[in-house]
């Protein structure tokens, strides 16, 4: 039997163009997209920003530097908040299987500062009974400590826990500690599985 489901944030709760638009629109001297691409999302500063290894300032210090631009903290959440949009129709679908009593859950790799800015927007923590932030418990997808983070904070079996990534690495990493997991491909195609497992939406 189900009783948790882990959404994803990125593509999924929060809209696919959400940060591109945040990639796109923050202040730089470079015009590379690889390279704006590299510094907001793979660099090795921001693994560890998104492990707590590094703190907000040495990571947006480290982008200022890169992108040679002066930015506040204050204006890098607000931008946050002008680029983000959620999808209503996954926002719908999160509050439908909490009225089934199944548990909610996030299990993500991010950072504080993106996370803070959105709930401030948003609100979405309080549609989300477990949350499991790469920062907080200093691991990421796809090492198997995250997992067993979500399995133990869940309270439940993994056997009993839905999860989805659109990285094969993670769903693979999930399906070691034999947790539900699958490919995410679109949302119909996550409903669709989601019945094959009994949650029916």
């Amino acid at each position: 039997m189900i009783k948790a489901i882990t959404f994803d944030l990125d593509g999924v709760y929060f809209t696919q163009n959400s940060i591109d638009a945040f990639i796109q629109n923050f202040p730089k001297k470079i015009t590379d997209p690889d390279r704006m691409v590299y510094v907001l999302a793979k660099s090795d500063e921001m693994s560890k920003f998104k492990k707590g290894i590094i703190s907000e300032v040495d990571y947006w210090s480290y982008v200022q530097q890169e992108f040679d631009t002066k930015i506040s903290l204050e204006e890098i959440s607000q931008l946050f908040m002008d680029s983000y949009q959620v999808n209503p129709n996954v926002v719908e679908i999160v509050k439908k299987v909490r009225k089934l009593g199944i548990k909610t859950c996030i299990c993500t790799n991010n950072y504080p500062t993106r996370i803070n800015a959105l709930n401030k927007k948003f609100n979405f923590l309080n549609n989300f009974d477990v949350q499991v932030f790469s920062y907080q418990v200093a691991t990421m997808k796809p090492d198997i400590e995250i997992f067993q983070s979500l399995v133990e904070k869940s309270g439940c079996q993994p056997n009993e826990i839905i999860f989805a990534d659109d990285k094969q690495s993670n769903v693979d990493a999930a399906l070691s500690l034999d947790i539900n997991a699958f490919l995410y491909t679109n949302f119909p195609d996550f409903l669709e599985k989601l019945l094959i497992l009994g949650v029916n939406l």
